[in-house]
């Protein structure tokens, strides 16, 4: 999902889980749904003490049964009695407190909504996924991401949406870099990407969209004094469009997005951009996102996840803010143990291996372990010549158990000395 409030290496972020709990009815509700209620209380010590005790056994619980255990000692963890899946609203909204490098001191909402559209066995899992953050340096983000499914699968609309004023630490092409080259470049931007794709087989879909990328007040900072930088060599503008279609395909298995527990995901877009669409040049890339999720052991709950994601340039020479880099894609996930955009260049080749494990039989908390592996090459290096290894581990904490929704937790650890800890409000991939 969004990076939800993104740590990097050197950083700390704080999720006051408080917050949630002191607010569970405002923040964190099943909105729309006359029949999710509490289990009578009743007045009798001992049934009272085996209803507490589902909170530690096996009944599902999330945070928002903890909060209302905690106001209402006498009831049952909430349950869902209606059984009908179309018009349900789940919510989840955290507020967070961060402090990063880059940021200082932020505050943030995270919020995501997960809904069905259809009632039958088969239907997908819609999701939107909204940050709003501010920091005290006066950066602003606000990106909104929606998988939305209509009746029966038929469609499927993905929208990407954002707004940023937010310096980032650029260190210059390919991998050969080092935590001394950053420095800040600053600009504004607009991301409007728009897709809708359409059923052809059970699962299969294909689609056409829209991609626009608005950079403008584009600047360095702090550059190293008496050198070129690799931004000025590769074309240094105050501003700078990309703007073309779409052309994707599309295989869905996985019934929840926001959770994904069994299935396989995959998804090809190729994406020329035209200067008679308004782009500032003709290029093209190619975007390769492939997933696939088993239950290990077979009988288990447990996930053992695997992520292929390539994002490669095909022609032309697109501008240099539009070029692959760490943590761009679009919930900014890749690379957990590096900073966003510690490497960036024409091409990139990404690998993610990830296991999810259950801690508690109530669901409420479980574990992760990963490792991942990305690689670069750019104009001046076309081969993939270095391999950055990134490795962690985490918590997941229920939000939300009717969206199946977790807070994410991970500390990683990348190569040099880089670390750090990286949260969402949903899986990593």
């Amino acid at each position: 999902m969004i990076t939800r409030g993104k740590s990097v290496s050197s950083t700390v972020s704080c999720y006051f889980l408080f917050l949630c709990l002191a607010s569970v009815g405002c923040f964190c509700v099943h909105a729309q749904d006359p029949a999710l209620a509490l289990h009578p209380a009743i007045s009798d010590s001992s049934a009272r003490h085996d209803r507490h005790l589902h909170l530690f056994r096996g009944e599902q619980i999330d945070i928002i049964d903890i909060g209302v255990f905690l106001f209402n000692r006498k009831a049952f963890p909430r349950t869902d009695t209606s059984g009908i899946k179309t018009g349900k609203l789940h919510f989840s909204l955290l507020p967070s407190v961060e402090y990063t490098l880059q940021t200082g001191f932020a505050v943030a909402a995270n919020g995501n909504v997960g809904f069905y559209t259809s009632n039958h066995e088969e239907a997908n899992m819609s999701s939107v996924v909204a940050v709003a953050k501010y920091t005290e340096k006066h950066q602003v983000l606000i990106p909104v991401a929606a998988n939305i499914w209509t009746r029966y699968n038929k469609y499927n609309i993905q929208s990407d949406w954002r707004f940023e004023q937010f310096p980032q630490t650029t260190y210059g092409l390919g991998q050969f870099t080092t935590d001394q080259d950053g420095y800040t470049i600053d600009y504004s931007y607009i991301r409007l990407y728009q897709t809708l794709f359409k059923t052809i087989f059970p699962d299969f879909y294909v689609g056409l969209g829209y991609d626009l990328d608005y950079f403008w007040n584009v600047r360095e900072v702090n550059p190293p004094a008496n050198d070129s930088t690799d931004f000025q060599k590769y074309g240094l503008t105050p501003k700078s469009v990309s703007s073309g279609f779409t052309l994707g395909v599309q295989y869905d298995t996985r019934r929840n997005s926001i959770h994904p527990q069994k299935g396989y995901y995959a998804n090809i877009t190729y994406r020329p951009n035209f200067t008679f669409m308004g782009s500032d040049a003709n290029w093209q890339s190619l975007l390769i996102d492939l997933r696939k999720y088993v239950y290990l052991p077979l009988r288990s709950t447990n996930v053992l996840a695997f992520w292929s994601y390539d994002w490669l340039t095909v022609y032309g020479k697109p501008p240099y803010l539009n070029l692959p880099i760490t943590a761009g894609d679009t919930y900014n996930n890749l690379g957990r143990g590096y900073i966003q955009a510690r490497f960036r260049g024409s091409n990139m080749i990404y690998l993610e291996t990830e296991y999810r494990f259950g801690l508690s039989p109530n669901g409420l908390f479980g574990g992760v372990v990963f490792v991942n592996a990305q690689s670069f090459n750019t104009p001046y290096q076309p081969k993939f010549e270095v391999i950055s290894p990134g490795w962690g581990a985490g918590i997941r904490i229920k939000l939300n158990k009717f969206s199946n929704t977790n807070l994410a937790l991970d500390y990683g650890f990348g190569a040099h000395g880089s670390r750090g800890v990286f949260a969402n409000l949903g899986e990593v991939f």
